[in-house]
């Protein structure tokens, strides 16, 4: 048996580190309300984009667009999305899973340094790497699009799909692959967008809504629909940041309650140290007086 100093000092211990882990529970909770209610703000945004693309969606030519266009895809173009740090439990471990299941040829971008370390370690294809700030603005994630989108229109890629962290709930974040570029259609777009702005009803028809397009509908659509794919890619962002903070808070909760239950062991460890000591004690004081 160990000596109570040396349970003593693993009391200590384990106590610190329970104190570490509750006060990350609490930050990662916080962090946790703020990304949730990052990702929530976008459904304004969506829901008159969804209202703008059902107005174009029968005054536009589809195959005049080079994100509608149809192509043989021989190299993937793939934006990774993870976490800068750990301490998240399992969240980065199952992505990455989903990402050795793509066999064919493939170059990432990836939005965290714990991605860009996989991607690296594993001699994969990495064009560029971009920092997860926790702060997630659209202005950094929009550089991200671009630079991918960029890469589609050039031919280095012919395809752009995101792979992503999707947050459920505090307690399920699933590791999610959605394909980006090409569109299939203005009204599968429309469709997306209706349903991350959690609208059910049909979208108006254009005779309806009285919408004027200057100087004509091709050229919004042509404004619109980059407009579209950077803020899908905030969007996973942000649902990403949502799924990594909850990821950590339910980590940190469980590093908590494991150091709580080891002090309980420990201490009545400790007890039983110290009571045999006590015993020990006696007996010898015993043994020292029936022996004089």
């Amino acid at each position: 048996m160990a000596s109570t100093r040396d349970i003593r000092r693993r009391i200590k211990s384990v106590k610190n580190t329970r104190q570490i882990t509750k006060a990350m529970e609490l930050v990662a909770a916080s962090k946790m309300k703020k990304a949730q209610a990052a990702a929530l703000a976008g459904r304004a945004y969506a829901e008159l984009m969804a209202q703008m693309l059902g107005a174009l969606a029968d005054r536009v030519e589809e195959s005049q667009h080079a994100f509608l266009a149809k192509r043989e895809v021989r190299t993937r173009g793939i934006i990774l999305i993870t976490s800068d740090k750990g301490l998240c439990g399992p969240l980065n471990t199952n992505v990455f899973k989903l990402v050795t299941e793509i066999k064919t040829p493939a170059k990432y971008a990836v939005i965290g340094r714990k991605g860009a370390q996989f991607i690296a370690r594993t001699h994969r294809d990495l064009l560029a790497d971009f920092p997860a700030n926790d702060r997630t603005s659209f202005a950094d994630i929009k550089v991200v699009a671009e630079f991918m989108v960029k890469q589609f229109l050039e031919g280095h890629v012919d395809t752009v799909e995101v792979i992503w962290p999707r947050f459920r709930n505090t307690l399920t974040q699933v590791p999610t692959l959605m394909p980006l570029l090409p569109l299939s259609s203005v009204k599968d777009v429309l469709a997306d967008l209706r349903s991350d702005a959690g609208l059910t009803a049909p979208a108006a028809p254009a005779a309806e809504n009285q919408m004027l397009f200057e100087p004509d509908a091709a050229s919004v659509l042509d404004a619109l629909l980059p407009l579209y794919v950077n803020r899908e890619v905030y969007q996973h962002a942000l649902d990403a940041k949502a799924s990594e903070h909850s990821a950590r808070m339910v980590a940190m909760k469980t590093a908590k309650d494991n150091a709580t239950k080891l002090l309980g062991d420990l201490t009545l460890e400790y007890n039983k140290a110290r009571q045999a000591g006590i015993t020990q004690e006696i007996l010898e004081i015993a043994a020292a007086q029936y022996a004089a």
